[in-house]
């Protein structure tokens, strides 16, 4: 099993606490964040930041839908870590100012891909599709957070 990683960022004009702020309110801003991709979110624990347990469904493909139910923690300032339970999926969220009044946001997704050639196709195209995906929740999080 190879590991599969899957990056994305964006610069965005707002501060780099109100942008790592509102990633980190999964009982409000999160909800807003995900395009059609993301279905039956529900956070059942905590809800800001370190702590956070909570639930969607990511439909990568049209045949492809992942049941995810993570646990949210913040290793380091600037950084939240979501864990899947039911995976080995990792997404790290990094926001570090990029100058004034910017930040920058880097969102990486690693996990354990499957071997042989649906390996192959795995690692050469989930990526790519998880990082449009990620471009569009970064997308919303800059007009959440230029407002």
């Amino acid at each position: 099993m190879a590991q599969v990683e899957a990056t994305t960022e964006r610069v965005v004009a707002a501060d780099a606490e109100k942008v790592f702020d509102a990633l980190a309110d999964y009982r409000d801003t999160r909800a807003k964040l995900l395009p059609e991709h993301f279905s039956e979110y529900e956070v059942r624990e905590g809800g800001d930041g370190e702590g956070t347990l909570v639930h969607w469904k990511l439909q990568a493909t049209s045949k492809r839908v992942r049941d995810c139910l993570l646990d949210v923690s913040e290793p380091t300032d600037g950084q939240l870590v979501e864990k899947d339970r039911n995976s080995s999926m990792v997404t790290t969220w990094t926001v570090t100012p990029a100058g004034e009044g910017t930040s920058r946001v880097v969102v990486t997704s690693v996990w354990n891909g499957a071997g042989g050639i649906g390996g192959f196709f795995e690692r050469t195209f989930a990526p790519k599709g998880l990082g449009r995906i990620y471009d569009a929740v970064l997308a919303r999080l800059a007009t959440e957070t230029e407002k």
